[in-house]
């Protein structure tokens, strides 16, 4: 398993969401602009999204998820939710379940 890099965050964990998947915002956006919608559905697919079940948004401060949510949009499947706290809230609290390893 590959070894995280150290979580920049004061007091957040390194690791991930039990369950979440990987879809950087960087694969959705190219010159400032969403990408055409085929290529945000495959950037979704890449990330093993299924974007006809329900999907919350998150990334590491709440600011990338919004991208994530506008491609969603876009794509006629609007998330049922961003989670704003993201990985600053969840890392950081202890009682909370975090994957360790690499996605």
């Amino acid at each position: 398993m590959a070894q995280l890099p150290p979580e920049p965050r004061p007091g957040v964990r390194p690791g991930h969401m039990p369950g979440s998947l990987n879809v950087p915002s960087t694969a959705l956006v190219e010159n400032g602009r969403l990408l055409p919608l085929d290529r945000l559905r495959q950037a979704f697919a890449a990330g093993g999204v299924d974007v006809g079940r329900p999907v919350i948004t998150s990334c590491g401060s709440g600011v990338s998820a919004a991208t994530l949510w506008l491609a969603l949009d876009a794509l006629g499947k609007p998330p049922v939710g961003l989670y704003d706290g993201s990985w600053s809230e969840w890392g950081a609290r202890p009682e909370l379940p975090v994957v360790a390893g690499a996605k």
